[in-house]
């Protein structure tokens, strides 16, 4: 299992955020070529987790986890184009559910990571929908 690092806002040293927002931009606003306002204002909420798997000193996987009324809310789920297939987004997620405890855990999946979310016991729980022009399906994991 890679070393998964964990952070709420306010811990995180200015070159790691900076790292970590480059990180996200370079995945889901250049690759996945969907200009939106990535940074959302969410990160600095208290109850935000950032979670993150280094090489080298450089971020490479990463995902946000939220105190979402009562539930926790993962998402910004991403690997590095260079680092995908070495089970980094696993370990993530794991750490992920690990730190939710008890309580539910809820997602929006893109469409073609269903499956993908339903290894971790996730559960379709509504209609596909579109976020930015790319197909989501809202996903919940009920009590552990």
């Amino acid at each position: 299992m890679a070393d998964v690092r964990t952070a709420p806002f306010d811990e995180l040293d200015t070159r790691t955020a900076y790292l970590l927002w480059q990180l996200r931009e370079a995945v889901f606003v250049v690759e996945q070529e969907c200009p939106y306002q990535e940074l959302d204002g969410r990160d600095l909420e208290p109850g935000t987790r950032h979670l993150w798997v280094e090489d080298d000193g450089r971020p490479v996987a990463y995902l946000r986890v939220l105190d979402d009324h009562g539930s926790v809310r993962v998402g910004r789920v991403l690997v590095a184009a260079t680092h995908r297939g070495r089970g980094l987004a696993e370990d993530l997620m794991r750490a992920a559910l690990a730190s939710a405890g008890d309580r539910p855990v809820v997602l929006d999946a893109q469409s073609y990571l269903v499956g993908w979310y339903g290894r971790f016991g996730f559960e379709a729980s509504g209609e596909e929908f579109l976020d930015d022009g790319i197909p989501h399906v809202p996903m919940r994991r009920a009590q552990a």
